[in-house]
C-alpha cells in the first residue's frame, strides 16, 4: 500500500487541515473585532467641527442641546 493511500495518514491529515482552518477562522475574527474597536468614535472634536473616527473624518455639526449633554457629561467624569 502506498503512503497517500494509508487511512491513517489521511485521517492525520484530515484532522490538522480542520484544526488549521478552524485557527484561520479565529484569527480572521479577531482582526476583524480588532478593526471595530479601531473604528470607534473618539469624542474629540476638530476645529473644522467634525468627530475623528479611526482614519476617517466625519462631518457633523453638534447642536446646542448635544453640546450641553456632552459639557455636562464631562463635568461628572472628572
Amino acid at each position: 500500500m502506498s503512503k497517500k493511500n494509508d487511512l491513517g495518514r489521511r485521517k492525520r491529515q484530515h484532522e490538522f487541515e480542520l484544526r488549521r482552518e478552524k485557527e484561520e477562522k479565529e484569527k480572521r475574527a479577531k482582526k476583524l473585532q480588532a478593526k471595530k474597536n479601531k473604528m470607534k468614535v473618539d469624542g474629540t472634536e476638530k476645529k473644522k467641527g467634525g468627530f475623528h473616527v479611526g482614519k476617517k473624518k466625519l462631518k457633523t455639526k453638534m447642536t446646542a442641546l448635544a453640546k450641553a449633554k456632552a459639557a455636562q457629561a464631562m463635568e461628572v467624569d472628572k
